[in-house]
């Protein structure tokens, strides 16, 4: 079964010169601005490897 993946808020202040480029860049990608955000930072810790490691790889670590 898939797990749920639970999510936090929290306030973000950016200058309005990168909000701007980052909603552009959103919009050119068809996603909203939030998801642009969280892509940007997903692959920012996935380039600096410092994502979690998923649950399949740890159950296979432990076998």
């Amino acid at each position: 079964m898939a797990e749920k993946k639970s999510t936090k808020s929290f306030i973000l202040r950016v200058d309005s010169d990168t909000m701007d480029a980052i909603e552009a860049w959103a919009a050119d990608e068809f996603r909203s601005t939030n998801g642009q955000l969280q892509w940007i930072i997903t692959e920012a810790l996935r380039k600096a490897k410092r994502l979690p490691k998923k649950k399949k790889e740890n159950e296979t670590e432990q076998l």
